[in-house]
């Protein structure tokens, strides 16, 4: 059975039921309440140049534009939801105008290969609803937070998200017994490394998506000159809707400096 890889992981998100799931999300749900307090903290110039990475259907960049942030440049590496996000931004009259949103097709790990990210210095970058834990390897997704690091300038925040295999009793357990399948050679052999889960969810597709705990997105940062400045579950940091928590399960918000 052949490793999951980035390709694995495009055509997945190019899947129409994926993209379908997350164009309702981009229209009908916008912000976490999480998401506006952090980035109202961390980013609280909305003039700055900002980057998304991961961009999806527009969740994130449309709601920013709404909030006045229109210096936004945003990007996926699955065509299909990027064409899903410039249909929501068309509809929201984000499309045009001096501050209209500029949506690209780019890959985190290679920004280098888009002239318009890579002759720009970003004040910020965020890379939410775990965009980063969904690229597969250790290395590349280092690799992204170098490239990340490379368009910024000095003293850009980055904010991301990570699901956390320690952020509840039961992930404990559940983790415990993966690392005892790992340990027998029992593990999906389609999975790189320990923390990786591969699963198909009814109405949402198939997901990858890397769960890490602390030490190791610590580690990542350090090795990837990220200074680390702030880390919390999403309960200790409001209180979210009851759409939000039928969309996501808890995560980890991640906020880092240059």
């Amino acid at each position: 059975m052949e490793k999951i890889t980035a390709a694995t992981v495009r055509a997945d998100f190019n899947d129409l039921v994926a993209v379908v799931h997350y164009t309702r999300a981009a229209h009908e749900l916008g912000l976490w309440a999480s998401e506006r307090k952090l980035i109202e903290r961390f980013f609280p110039d909305p003039s700055a140049p900002l980057l998304e990475a991961g961009c999806g259907a527009g969740r994130v960049t449309v709601a920013l534009w709404a909030l006045g942030y229109h210096a936004l440049t945003a990007f996926d590496f699955a065509d299909e939801l990027v064409d899903q996000a410039r249909s929501l931004a068309a509809e929201r009259g984000a499309d045009s105008g001096p501050h209209a949103v500029r949506f690209l097709s780019a890959d985190a790990t290679r920004l280098s290969d888009c002239h318009v990210i890579r002759d720009t210095r970003f004040s910020g970058v965020l890379f939410l609803f775990n965009g980063l834990m969904q690229i597969p390897g250790r290395q590349h997704r280092r690799a992204a937070l170098r490239e990340l690091h490379r368009v910024c300038a000095p003293g850009a925040p980055l904010l991301f998200t990570t699901h956390d295999r320690n952020s509840s009793p039961s992930e404990r357990a559940q983790w415990r017994l993966e690392k005892l399948r790992w340990s027998r050679g029992e593990h999906d052999p389609r999975l790189l490394e320990f923390g990786d889960r591969y699963f198909d969810e009814s109405g949402v597709g198939r997901t990858f998506m890397h769960l890490p705990d602390r030490a190791e997105i610590l580690a990542d940062l350090a090795a990837t000159d990220w200074t680390h400045e702030f880390d919390g579950l999403r309960r200790t940091i409001a209180k979210e809707s009851k759409a939000v928590h039928e969309f996501s399960d808890e995560c980890r918000f991640w906020a880092a400096r240059k």
